[in-house]
């Protein structure tokens, strides 16, 4: 019974893992942008929703109806402004823009919030649970993890049957050649990093109502998010949701052996699935 529970709970927080990554794989799958504010930005969209719910007095899940489309629209003026800028066939000038972008949000958000840790809350739901017999669960772990779902899910249906997912995949497959074909990479690539973002401000939620969050805590958000992007394969959504399944597990047995050993024990995982995948659990056949 143990076992089970950890088990499930494991399955769960690895449903937020997902979230985190869900928009790094997203945008490392289109244009190779590996983005070091990732984890930053879901940090802001907490804040975000946090001063909306402040000033409207909406509860968090409607305040993130009105934060998605502002995230939305940063997405892409920080894409068609900063990063499109510095994209091209050296790696180092978007990791060095990212970072500083990282250290920027950081400071913006510690001048305007203080230190303080803040958290949204969600009511009662945050409290509620549902017995299921041999395993009791968490009514917000489950739509943590349903919405992790939700999310690859619309994002797998978005690349791979519509036009705009034809788009994407043209642009990442060749952008010189579908620039011929009339696709403009650039905006493809603010599209992209628009929709990155509001999978973000869909991660900020269920992290501001299930813990606390300050301005210091977006590089480890990244760090979980660029394990279980690696862990599933380089550009495979479905993939990311099963790297953040096996770091929320590895995490949830090691906290079960000693709590000290819950945040190493993901790390270790890590390593592990590496060592004997190296391209991830679910690597993208163009890899």
């Amino acid at each position: 019974m143990i076992l089970i529970d950890t088990l499930a709970q494991g399955l769960l927080l690895g449903g937020l893992y997902a979230l985190f990554a869900a928009g790094l794989s997203l945008v490392f799958g289109i244009m190779r942008l590996v983005n070091l504010a990732h984890g930053d930005l879901i940090i802001l969209g907490a804040y975000l929703i946090l001063t909306l719910t402040t000033l409207t007095g909406l509860h968090p899940f409607l305040s993130v109806l009105l934060a998605a489309p502002l995230m939305f629209a940063l997405g892409w003026l920080l894409q068609t402004h900063l990063l499109n800028r510095v994209l091209g066939t050296d790696i180092l000038p978007p990791l060095l823009v990212t970072f500083g972008l990282s250290v920027v949000i950081q400071n913006g958000l510690l001048e305007a919030f203080t230190a303080d840790s803040r958290k949204l809350s969600a009511g009662s739901i945050e409290a509620q649970s549902l017995d299921l017999g041999i395993v009791t669960l968490g009514v917000m772990p489950l739509l943590t993890f349903a919405s992790a779902v939700a999310v690859v899910f619309a994002l797998n249906l978005l690349f791979y049957r519509t036009a705009l997912g034809r788009a994407f995949r043209a642009t990442s497959d060749d952008a010189t050649t579908a620039q011929l074909m009339g696709i403009r990479p650039q905006r493809i690539f603010a599209m992209a990093t628009g929709i990155a973002l509001v999978v973000a401000t869909i991660a900020a939620l269920y992290l501001g109502t299930r813990a606390n969050f300050d301005p210091s805590i977006g590089p480890a958000r990244l760090l979980y998010a660029f394990e279980a992007v690696i862990i599933g394969g380089l550009g495979s959504l479905w993939g990311t949701l099963a790297g953040g399944i096996v770091i929320g597990m590895a995490q949830a047995i090691g906290a079960s052996i000693n709590p000290e050993w819950q945040i190493l024990s993901g790390h270790v995982a890590f390593v592990l699935v590496l060592l004997i995948r190296p391209r991830g659990l679910f690597p993208r056949a163009n890899d």
